[in-house]
């Protein structure tokens, strides 16, 4: 018997099990079948939603606010600004008070402890639309494409070039879980935590496949299915620019390291890009860009999520 999940959390891809993440897209994909056919269960209907953002966006904000609209809920947005945060009120009351208020709270911050406060003493489900750890829906929403690009019961190779960030964070736990090799290329001193990796390790040899980190991009790319890659320079990291760039010096997903890949892999990047910094024009508009197929993807993976955690039907 499927175990409910509604009323739960989503604060990182390790709170799912692996049977919950494919459940989360096998409804993806029926909810995306349904969009595209006209067909849309209202799963949402009489449900509130407040989006509570630290950090501007632009997929991140959309996609949920439309996910909702489209299911039959309501959402509404606002910043830190809106609030008493800067003048010192706890994340504690911040979260009983929302809850009184809203169904769910989707909260995009800067810092991971913020979301576990909120998730701590909110009492409806907490979404984390980004934090400086975790990016789980991005995870679930770059799943997904693989899974129409490469098809699910494929074995996978997927290369990431970059920093050891909080995307990195998540494709390691999700990677591990359902049973897709992944390799990292990162300079030194970039690496993901050490943490995720013993636990990304463990998950992937229970499930007979790779976890590892490299120093070259060309040793993580050669033979992948799948070459994903993500800023250098996030927000709210712009003091370290010059040395960031510095570091990731060679580490531009080129033509060049594109060719290292399997002729026909699928380039991958969760947006927005800076072209020609850590991915080359070339690249990112060539043929074997999947980046805007991965944007729409934020949708059908977060209206699932949404359903599941939030729905009465679910």
């Amino acid at each position: 018997m499927t175990t409910s999940m509604k009323g739960r959390d989503l604060l990182s891809i390790n709170d799912l099990t692996v049977e919950e993440v494919h459940r989360i897209i096998d409804l993806a994909i029926e909810q995306k079948r349904e969009l595209k056919e006209g067909r849309i269960s209202k799963t949402l209907a009489g449900k509130m939603f407040v989006m509570y953002f630290e950090k501007p966006s632009l997929r991140t904000r959309v996609s949920f606010q439309v996910g909702i609209a489209d299911l039959g809920g309501t959402s509404f947005y606002i910043s830190s600004e809106d609030t008493h945060a800067q003048r010192g009120e706890p994340m504690d009351d911040t979260g009983r008070v929302l809850s009184r208020y809203v169904d769910g709270i989707i909260y995009r911050c800067f810092r991971h402890s913020d979301v576990q406060r909120m998730a701590e003493f909110a009492t409806v489900p907490v979404i984390n639309a980004l934090s400086d750890f975790s990016h789980p829906c991005q995870a679930l929403a770059d799943l997904l494409t693989i899974y129409e690009k490469k098809g699910k019961k494929e074995r996978v190779k997927l290369a990431f070039v970059g920093d050891g960030n909080n995307v990195a964070h998540s494709l390691i736990y999700i990677c591990a879980k359902v049973g897709i090799d992944l390799v990292l290329a990162v300079p030194e001193g970039y690496d993901p935590l050490p943490a995720v990796m013993e636990k990304g390790k463990a998950d992937a040899a229970a499930n007979g496949v790779t976890l590892e980190v490299v120093r070259k991009p060309a040793d993580a790319v050669a033979g992948a299915d799948v070459v994903y890659t993500d800023v250098w320079i996030s927000m709210g990291m712009e003091e370290e620019a010059r040395a960031r760039r510095h570091a990731f010096r060679g580490f531009m997903v080129d033509t060049d390291l594109m060719a290292k890949a399997k002729p026909d892999a699928i380039f991958m990047h969760d947006l927005p890009a800076h072209r020609n910094e850590e991915v080359h024009e070339d690249v990112i508009e060539g043929p074997q860009s999947v980046v805007f197929d991965q944007a729409e993807n934020r949708l059908h993976a977060q209206k699932a999520v949404l359903t599941l955690l939030v729905s009465d039907s679910y």
